[in-house]
């Protein structure tokens, strides 16, 4: 340790790093979209295609209705999980269409 500092972690960096950039906001819809198939599942992620941001909802297609009434039904599971993912609450809505 250079002069009896603990070494800060790397996500205690990458936090104070988001908070400073301007395109923020971009940067962490773009984590929601990376981090969708570890959050749902490999059953769900499977199912959902054309994952796209307008504005703080997130639209999601999915190939049946039944998995669109299984997404609705844990929406706000999802986007929960979704934000506590990135740290910041960029999702405040799901829309599911299949």
């Amino acid at each position: 340790m250079a002069f009896g500092k603990k070494p800060e972690s790397i996500e205690h960096l990458l936090k104070n790093f988001l908070k400073k950039i301007p395109q923020k906001t971009e940067l962490r819809r773009g984590m929601v979209l990376h981090f969708w198939p570890e959050v749902v599942g490999e059953n769900i992620s499977s199912v959902t295609k054309n994952l796209r941001f307008e504005g703080d909802k997130l639209f999601v297609n999915v190939e049946s209705e039944v998995w669109r009434h299984e997404i609705h039904a844990n929406r706000y599971s999802i986007v929960k999980r979704l934000n506590d993912k990135v740290g910041s609450k960029v999702v405040k809505e799901i829309v599911v269409r299949a």
